[in-house]
């Protein structure tokens, strides 16, 4: 069986990751290629009180459902359909709802930790890190979690000083040096992205068979 390509993209939140990961979609074409967030794979806090969900790190590898996560991932490169867990930010709890991700030729894992566990990175054929400046990044999250996550400013700030930026300078940071490329400016680093398309169709011609690979 053919193995597929895992990709994965780590860098701070706002770093531009999710930019980076549909350039390689829209590159390579929907139908082979699918991402999957970390972010999807928060532990469900369902069953502790609203208020105690907000109080927790969300930016600590322990608030993920790391297992799964690799379970998951596993899956997808064998070929095997998953079940991906929704994640209901504004509530701190995933939906009741699933998302079905089928075969695909190569999987982009896209998250802010996903280089800190080693399992995890021993199955990556690539692993990218997109750097960014600390304001921007700041500025990004701030219009991201305002529009899309219906936070508030005060909590988005108190979440990035007591949360986001020390657990940034302890686990995401000290990351990038696992990373086969960094990329400054994320998406719109071109000479980057050919680079990363360049590589990734070398893979896919040592792995697909010509005739699956033109589909």
């Amino acid at each position: 069986m053919t193995r597929r390509i895992l990709i994965g993209i780590a860098g701070g939140s706002g770093s531009g990751k999710t930019l980076v990961a549909r350039t390689i979609v829209r590159e390579l074409g929907s139908s082979r290629v699918v991402i999957i967030d970390q972010d999807s794979y928060y532990k469900d806090l369902d069953d502790i009180p609203f208020r105690d969900r907000e109080a927790r790190n969300f930016d600590h590898p322990d608030a993920f459902d790391n297992e799964l996560l690799k379970r998951h991932v596993r899956d997808l490169i064998e070929g095997r359909a998953i079940e991906q867990p929704i994640y209901d930010y504004a509530e701190h709890r995933r939906s009741p709802e699933t998302r079905h991700i089928g075969e695909h030729v190569v999987i982009v894992l896209e998250g802010i930790l996903i280089f800190v566990d080693p399992e995890l990175r021993a199955l990556m054929d690539i692993k990218l890190f997109i750097d960014a400046d600390p304001d921007v990044r700041f500025i990004r999250r701030l219009r991201r979690d305002l529009v899309e996550r219906g936070r508030s400013v005060d909590s988005i700030i108190r979440q990035y000083e007591e949360s986001v930026r020390p657990m940034h300078m302890q686990f995401v940071e000290p990351s990038k040096r696992y990373a086969d490329l960094i990329i400054p400016e994320g998406g719109h680093n071109k000479v980057a992205i050919d680079l990363v398309k360049t590589k990734i169709r070398d893979l896919l011609r040592e792995r697909v068979p010509a005739e699956s690979a033109r589909t």
